[in-house]
């Protein structure tokens, strides 16, 4: 995949952690990650992008956006889940993957990076 085009968007939740792997964070907690979309394709489309950026942006913001000021404990969508930074990566990225043809382009993948700070963060990259 040579070409990739990033979009970002941000997201805030409460949520908990189940296991003493967690130490403190086992208890309801808030979290502000930066979001990065990043989507890949083999070739251009014959308008020489690889994504609507428009379209992109407007999809991760409606699901950043359906998540954000949430306690995701009482999500159904992540019953029984720890929602680790990687968890969330690859809800994203599946989401978005869900609404890929709705973007323009002519996608082979999506790679979603959640920033927990400035000095750590996840991702997950999944084909199309």
């Amino acid at each position: 995949m040579p070409y990739t085009v990033t979009v970002r968007d941000h997201l805030m939740v409460a949520h908990s952690f189940r296991g003493e792997v967690f130490g403190p964070a086992q208890r309801l907690h808030g979290a502000t990650f930066v979001v990065d979309a990043s989507f890949g394709a083999d070739e251009l489309d014959a308008d020489g992008v690889v994504v609507d950026i428009g379209r992109a942006s407007a999809a991760l913001a409606d699901i950043t956006g359906a998540l954000t000021y949430r306690n995701l404990d009482e999500d159904p969508d992540f019953a029984g889940v720890n929602t680790t930074t990687e968890v969330l990566c690859k809800a994203i990225a599946d989401r978005l993957a869900e609404r890929a043809g709705e973007l323009g382009g002519a996608l082979t993948s999506i790679t979603v990076t959640l920033h927990e700070s400035h000095i750590a963060w996840a991702s997950y990259a999944r084909p199309l």
